[in-house]
């Protein structure tokens, strides 16, 4: 596997999930990388599992109830391992099947889906973890390569059109529809994919956050394959 080169010392990179829940954000750094190399046939586990929505979660007693090759086992149990030291360490995860999200096409001008570059909020101190171990993965890009989208002119003049309150609420209606959390990316951004098996953390924009939030977005998935990701 190649190295993951930071971005503007945006990626941290660490060897354990111990280091990955103990490390802080600080300074440029909003993401935080446990590169590793998982063994096993992850796409076996993907044509045997059964896609009821464009989301599926699946169970950890679905993943028990398939019957997998040796290999199709290892890649079983790297996943269970990942989910008993999510949810040793506090964390929900959900391991989801993906064949798509739902898009937004509400406006021609601004899009609030997660293909969207977007931040995470959450009114509580917390962090996005997520992992894709087939399919597409999600990129994320350094917040210097960036812009706001409603601090793009002619989107927020598009905006101030839409809008139909007072002038003095106009900046809570921006964040009520979500508008505030999505992002441009400038016309020299690099982005840094995640890659396949590695466990990320992201800062989440939060009261008690230090660093600014990690920019991301969800990848536009290859044609005709699944998505197998574990994100909390």
């Amino acid at each position: 596997m190649d190295k993951i080169l930071p971005d503007n010392n945006q990626t941290k990179i660490v060897s354990s999930f111990s280091e990955l829940a103990q490390a802080k954000f600080q300074g440029n750094n909003n993401a935080i990388c446990w590169q590793r190399n998982l063994s096993g046939d992850f796409q076996e586990i993907v044509l045997k599992l059964q896609l009821k929505e464009n989301i599926t979660e699946i169970s950890i007693d679905d993943l028990l109830a398939l019957q997998l090759s040796e290999n199709g086992a290892i890649a079983r149990d790297a996943i269970l391992n990942d989910l008993q030291s999510l949810t040793d360490f506090g964390a929900l995860p959900s391991l989801n099947l993906l064949k798509n999200y739902e898009r937004d096409e509400e406006f021609d001008f601004i899009s609030t889906d997660v293909y969207s570059y977007h931040v995470d909020r959450s009114p509580i101190a917390t962090d996005t973890f997520l992992c894709t171990y087939y399919g597409a993965s999600s990129d994320i890009l350094a917040n210097n390569q960036a812009t706001q989208k409603i601090l793009i002119p002619e989107i927020r003049e598009k905006l101030r059109e839409l809008y139909e309150g007072k002038a003095e609420d106009f900046e809570s209606f921006l964040q009520e529809n979500y508008f505030d959390l999505h992002y441009e990316p400038n016309s020299n951004a690099v982005p840094t994919n995640l890659g396949i098996g590695l466990l990320w953390r992201l800062a989440v924009d939060h009261p008690e956050q230090d660093v600014l939030p990690c920019i991301h977005r969800a990848p536009k998935e290859n044609n005709g394959e699944y998505r197998l990701l574990l994100i909390c």
